[in-house]
């Protein structure tokens, strides 16, 4: 019986990219069904006082997440997972910057397989309230200071794990289970070290 795990990302995290590699690593050597969905740095930093080279996620920020939550509403979760990769590949392996978020919603939605009516749907902002919820749900389950990446599994929720570069092979599985072994502990809540490395793509 596969284990259904959820995990909330926002297109424009690098450290979500890496750990959504790290799972579809897992999910291949384990009976586990990834569940993309979204989460909104714009929306979560939307009363915070950003340095100015991080400006631009407040102001455009929510078009990927507009356009990601089009996807699930009209077809689904395939879809929902497809365009998410297509704007993770675009934005951190090929390097393309937050200035550029226009094409690249426009230039994933094609690489995606989807209509060129998504990318519209960037800028309704009608959708704002479906990104929103989705992104509650996340924060409901492991509080206000954290971000992206958010994964629910097995009844536990948790913030990460932030990992660079994504394990592959055992090590991959072997970061799962330690990751299942202590969100699943009662009163656990964190470990931490300070990153010496940014985000290493494949």
């Amino acid at each position: 019986m596969n284990t259904s795990v959820d995990l909330w990302v926002d297109p424009i995290c690098p450290w979500a990219w890496m750990t959504s590699r790290w799972l579809v690593e897992v999910e291949k050597q384990r009976p586990i069904t990834l569940n993309f969905r979204g989460m909104s740095l714009a929306h979560l930093n939307r009363d915070r006082e950003m340095p100015p080279k991080y400006a631009a996620i407040i102001t455009d920020g929510m078009k990927p997440v507009r356009a990601l939550a089009a996807t699930r509403l009209e077809y689904g979760q395939t879809e929902f997972r497809a365009l998410y990769e297509a704007m993770g590949m675009l934005f951190h392996p090929g390097g393309r910057g937050i200035d550029e978020i226009d094409s690249i919603v426009v230039d994933a939605v094609k690489n995606a397989g989807l209509p060129s009516s998504i990318s519209d749907r960037m800028n309704d902002t009608s959708l704002d309230s479906e990104v929103i919820k989705d992104h509650d749900v996340a924060i409901a389950l492991v509080g206000e200071d954290v971000g992206t990446p958010v994964i629910a599994v097995n009844g536990n929720a948790f913030f990460g794990p932030v990992v660079t570069p994504a394990p592959k092979g055992q090590a991959a599985l072997d970061l799962w289970d330690g990751a299942l072994l202590v969100s699943s502990v009662a009163g656990f809540y964190e470990i931490k070290r300070s990153r010496t490395a940014g985000p290493q793509f494949d």
